[in-house]
């Protein structure tokens, strides 16, 4: 990164960096990623944040876990920005790293909040979202100009765990001809309902990408109607992502990965 034609930004003692760490695969990460976690006197890092990626902390960097997976103990959100917030007042370089884009279903929208509350300088460093990513992994383009004109992002479950009950579903069913649901796994029966009562075909093509992005990645091609209990018959595990929409169709030719030897 020396020999880069351009100047990456002074990581300052006592500012926290909301860092993406990209879909998975740390070789997706982005330079001002790599520059943060080799600056950073403390990295705390998600669940979904692939390891490898840690091991380009420098020397003597402090490495702290702060992941939340559904249905495990976890830290309170609340009590992460807090801890952001002393460690930021200790005059370290702290990098929150977190998996995917810091705002895009990361939550860093609530932490930069706390850190404008109490006073606390910080920077946004954008990562690749799962939700482009993962589905590019499986051969599946978002836009096609034969196919859609709009992509909505959608999260799989709500604040409490459940179906997110903010969402207008008639809407989504309506007017998205993409869908990307983030983690929808354990209400995939759920939304595959409302999405149909809302008008969305029993047949229209759907897919499920576990792992988006890395070597074990698993993609399921199903329809909407069948898509929980293909799931289910696939044994997947989080992270998982659900695309519905005709796009899904492009999986058989574009599978550029699954084409690839492993």
């Amino acid at each position: 990164m020396d020999s880069l034609p351009f100047v990456m930004p002074v990581f300052e003692p006592g500012t926290v960096w909301l860092v993406g760490a990209g879909p998975g695969d740390p070789a997706l990460m982005t330079l001002m990623a790599l520059h943060a976690i080799r600056s950073a006197d403390l990295i705390v890092y998600d669940a979904l944040v692939d390891p490898r990626a840690l091991e380009a902390a420098r020397p003597g960097a402090e490495i702290v876990f702060a992941g939340k997976r559904g249905g495990r103990p976890s830290q309170r959100q609340p009590d992460i920005s807090v801890a952001l917030i002393d460690y930021a007042r200790q005059g370290l370089r702290v990098a929150r790293l977190k998996g995917g884009d810091p705002f895009v279903f990361g939550r860093g929208g609530e932490e930069a909040l706390a850190l404008v509350e109490a006073g606390i300088p910080f920077r946004v460093v954008p990562g690749v979202t799962a939700g482009v990513a993962g589905p590019a992994y499986a051969g599946i383009p978002l836009t096609h100009r034969s196919t859609n004109a709009s992509v909505a992002f959608v999260t799989g479950h709500g604040a409490e765990g459940g179906t997110p009950e903010s969402a207008d579903w008639a809407a989504l069913a309506r007017l998205a001809e993409v869908l990307v649901f983030y983690m929808p796994l354990g209400q995939l029966a759920e939304i595959t309902r409302r999405l149909i009562e809302g008008g969305r075909p029993e047949a229209e093509p759907a897919a499920l990408i576990a792992s988006a992005t890395l070597p074990v990645q698993q993609v399921v091609v199903t329809s909407l109607a069948e898509a929980a209990a293909d799931a289910a018959r696939a044994g997947l595990k989080p992270p998982v992502l659900f695309v519905v929409g005709e796009v899904v169709r492009l999986h058989a030719t574009l599978d550029w990965l699954g084409a690839r030897p492993r």
